[in-house]
């Protein structure tokens, strides 16, 4: 049997060499726990990149996908799917939007949403079409995606990039009011930038960003791709910071380990038609009928609120290991998304040793490491996880 040596050199034999991965092959996961090819056991505090929103191999999504395979798997938009319907009947009854369409990623998702700003200002801002984003943002890889991501070393090598994107400061209005011309359809936003390293804006600043785009009739679009479907201790992200959004863009978590994407809308920004936009294996009836299975059971059984008592567990946590070692500068967390910075850029060889002591993260800058735990971590898991990454410190 191969072990994860041998799949590793299969890998580097026949993939695209374009992702730094970690030398860790998993193949089996149950809750917060995964196994490598080694049978060596691992607490997965990545969770598929904040995806595994209700762990590894759970049963609600597990028995959605089985019934779900065996009765309908494609049939493309042409035709109605229940399981997307009811998908789609979920997430507006339990948000501020009245619109859904179905992608396969956030980047896709985030596309979609963008496209109907664009429309929307030529109908509405007399054929405006830019876009203001914040730096630090990460919006997706795609050509437009990252356009519209404010970080340089995503850009550079693939310019000329498509034009329409305006970069600013995050957490600050007034570089927002002070990019707006009659060139702007909208602003995008994180709730919390994820990828920028867990960066938490203002209590208010959102408040006073929307009231900046109703004085100005712009669309405030708020990319949830990492922050909603519970992660901050929220259903959506928004309703943490009392703000509705025009638009707003989920995946990720959406899935609980399938890939879907959607954006949302008011009624009042839908501007697409008929013909305007579609997607072959949007809504698919597999991904929806997991996502819609993830999304009930995580309503159901209220997981955000849980989110919000583990975030002061994690935190607890987290303050402690910052005790313990002066090379921690800070903490940033809300709800189950987390961050350690370091006062050097030390990430790579935490990860190394974090592997080692059987905790897996995500090092999302060379000095910071991100904890995106599945909603339903445990406890326990969280006080194990710290005493592993304590000795995995402890080594640097």
């Amino acid at each position: 049997m191969a072990n994860s040596a041998d799949w590793i050199a299969k890998e580097q034999k026949y993939y695209a060499q374009t992702v730094r991965r970690q030398p860790v092959v998993i193949v089996k996961g149950e809750g917060t726990r995964v196994w490598d090819a080694d049978g060596k056991e691992y607490l997965d505090f990545v969770a598929g990149w904040a995806v595994d929103n209700l762990g590894h191999s759970h049963p609600a999504i597990t028995n959605a996908i089985v019934e779900q395979a065996g009765t309908l798997l494609q049939t493309s938009n042409q035709y109605y799917t229940i399981p997307q319907i009811q998908l789609a009947e979920l997430l507006i009854e339990n948000s501020c939007m009245d619109r859904v369409f179905f992608g396969n990623s956030g980047a896709e998702a985030n596309e979609g949403a963008l496209k109907l700003a664009r429309k929307y200002g030529k109908e509405n801002r007399d054929g405006a079409y830019e876009i203001i984003t914040a730096l630090n943002s990460f919006h997706g890889r795609t050509m437009t995606a990252v356009a519209a991501t404010g970080q340089p070393h995503y850009q550079e090598a693939f310019q000329p990039l498509q034009p329409g994107y305006v970069h600013v400061d995050f957490n600050d209005v007034e570089a927002i009011m002070n990019a707006t011309t009659d060139k702007t359809a909208a602003i995008m936003l994180e709730p919390v930038q994820g990828e920028g390293g867990v960066v938490i804006p203002d209590e208010d600043y959102l408040v006073r960003v929307r009231e900046w785009c109703d004085k100005n009739n712009l669309l405030l679009i708020l990319d949830e791709v990492q922050t909603g479907m519970g992660r901050l201790g929220s259903l959506f992200g928004y309703q943490e910071y009392n703000v509705e959004p025009d638009v707003m863009t989920l995946a990720k978590g959406l899935g609980y380990g399938v890939p879907i994407g959607a954006f949302l809308s008011k009624e009042s920004a839908m501007a697409l038609v008929p013909g305007d936009h579609g997607s072959t294996f949007g809504g698919n009836a597999l991904t929806t009928a997991a996502a819609y299975a993830g999304t009930k059971f995580l309503i159901d059984n209220d997981i955000p609120a849980y989110v919000k008592q583990m975030e002061g567990h994690l935190i607890e946590g987290l303050h402690k290991l910052k005790s313990q070692f002066s090379f921690i500068s800070d903490i940033r967390c809300k709800g189950l998304l987390a961050a350690l910075e370091f006062d050097s850029d030390i990430s790579a060889q935490v990860l190394t040793n974090a592997n080692a002591a059987g905790i897996l993260l995500n090092g999302v800058r060379p000095n910071a490491v991100r904890f995106m735990p599945p909603l339903n971590v445990t406890p326990s898991e969280i006080d194990e996880a710290m005493e592993r990454l304590s000795g995995a410190l402890a080594q640097i």
